[in-house]
């Protein structure tokens, strides 16, 4: 437990000091090979869960010290043994001394009393600490108060949904390749090996329990693969049909990509801005034996990439907050600043106006983001349309939304899609 608190803690700071979790715990995998699965796992918990329900943790640790920790990393090594003592199952006495000696290993045994002390006493006066902390929103919904005075503003019937789902575990989606596979057959294989799922629509199964990628059945045979329900609808709105031109302007990691290829035998143009993603692509397309052209290009820089040659599809899965996937990303709600959004709606609008030209009239363009903020996803759709008298919005045939806007839930993350036609 010691080295697993240990780079759990490191993670956690990480994250909090604006480095993305994911990448992180890439980059921790890389430098600790010799750590089994079950201890990455562990790791991974630890860390997610933290962020997860980082606003209770703070409230009850500001409670229990006299004075705030200057230390960062005592500090967020206290966030993680709380969260530990809350919401695992390891035993007290062990987080405890772990913590410890974490500290010690840290190389700041000053603070082995500090440390020692909070722990005990959070476990003497649990329920009163907790009942403490309900008086703060952003204790109680485990997300920074801005974002929940947003949230309450634009969405006064859904927010409460939309935070209490951002602070469950997400469900494990998987996306059946209909080339190789129907829903029903890979049902009946999952029923088979006793692993319960269901259907959730088009070719989406949820999976009642996560199961790592390595042990679901078909993923590395090219079967499924792992997307959200929500994202599954880009590729039906587009309708592709073979022999279509198609553009995936920001493409990675592939999931997307994948899925058109499998409704049908299109020309793909792939592009992302970062080499490294691009790969995670090519990945994807290798496993389940598809083929696209990969660029590395900014698909706003026309004149590095494009040929001239006009597309019947573009896809364009803008870069965003990606506050309708916080779930998924817990540390997303703690790094983002409300100034993130207006800058993210630059590079949406200089998207949308660069790829536009390039669309045959007849064609379509579908826009998305994983965000549930109006600047980038209605607002900026309608801004627009004001501005192109030959676009013209087109209903989201079989999508569940409200203006476009997927709201989180049990199967589903927090989405937007617009649809737009070229006449």
């Amino acid at each position: 437990m010691l080295e697993i608190q240990r780079l759990a803690c490191a993670a956690v700071q990480n994250a909090l000091a604006g480095r993305n979790l994911n990448q992180v715990l890439s980059d921790t995998w890389r430098k600790n090979t010799r750590l089994a699965p079950a201890e990455r796992s562990a790791i991974q918990d630890l860390s997610f869960g933290s962020l997860r329900f980082y606003g209770l943790l703070d409230a009850v640790l500001r409670q229990l010290l006299l004075k705030p920790v200057v230390d960062e990393q005592v500090r967020v090594l206290l966030i993680v043994a709380l969260y530990q003592l809350q919401y695992t199952r390891a035993k007290p006495f062990a987080i405890v001394d772990h913590a410890v000696s974490t500290v010690v290993k840290l190389g700041k045994p000053a603070a082995k009393g500090l440390v020692n002390a909070v722990l005990r006493n959070f476990l003497r006066q649990q329920e009163t600490l907790l009942a403490g902390a309900t008086t703060e929103e952003v204790a109680v919904f485990n997300h920074p108060a801005w974002l929940i005075t947003k949230l309450k503003n634009q969405y006064p019937a859904h927010w409460q949904q939309m935070l209490s789902i951002a602070q469950s575990p997400p469900p494990m989606t998987l996306r059946v390749n209909a080339r190789r596979c129907t829903v029903d057959t890979y049902l009946n294989q999952l029923k088979e090996q006793g692993i319960d799922a269901q259907h959730v629509g088009g070719e989406a199964v949820v999976l009642s329990h996560a199961l790592p990628v390595d042990k679901v059945p078909g993923f590395a045979d090219g079967i499924v693969s792992v997307q959200d329900a929500s994202a599954q609808y880009a590729a039906g709105l587009l309708d592709v049909t073979s022999g279509m031109r198609v553009l995936d302007a920001c493409s990675a990691p592939g999931g997307k990509t994948a899925h058109l290829l499998e409704k049908a035998d299109v020309d793909l143009l792939a592009l992302d801005s970062d080499a490294e993603r691009l790969k995670r692509v090519n990945d994807n397309l290798s496993r389940l034996q598809l083929k696209a052209e990969l660029k590395v290009a900014d698909a706003a820089a026309l004149d590095t990439w494009w040929n001239g040659q006009l597309f019947d599809r573009i896809l364009l899965d803008a870069p965003c907050t990606g506050s309708g996937v916080m779930r998924r990303h817990p540390d997303i709600k703690w790094t983002r600043r409300p100034s993130d959004i207006g800058q993210f709606s630059v590079q949406q609008n200089r998207l949308l106006e660069a790829l536009w030209p390039t669309l045959k009239v007849g064609g379509k363009l579908l826009y998305a983001t994983c965000s549930v903020f109006g600047e980038e996803n209605h607002n900026q759709i309608d801004a627009y349309l004001s501005r192109h008298g030959d676009a013209r919005s087109l209903p989201l045939a079989g999508v569940t939304a409200i203006d476009g806007q997927i709201i989180p839930d049990d199967f589903h993350d927090g989405f937007f899609y617009a649809l737009l036609a070229k006449i």
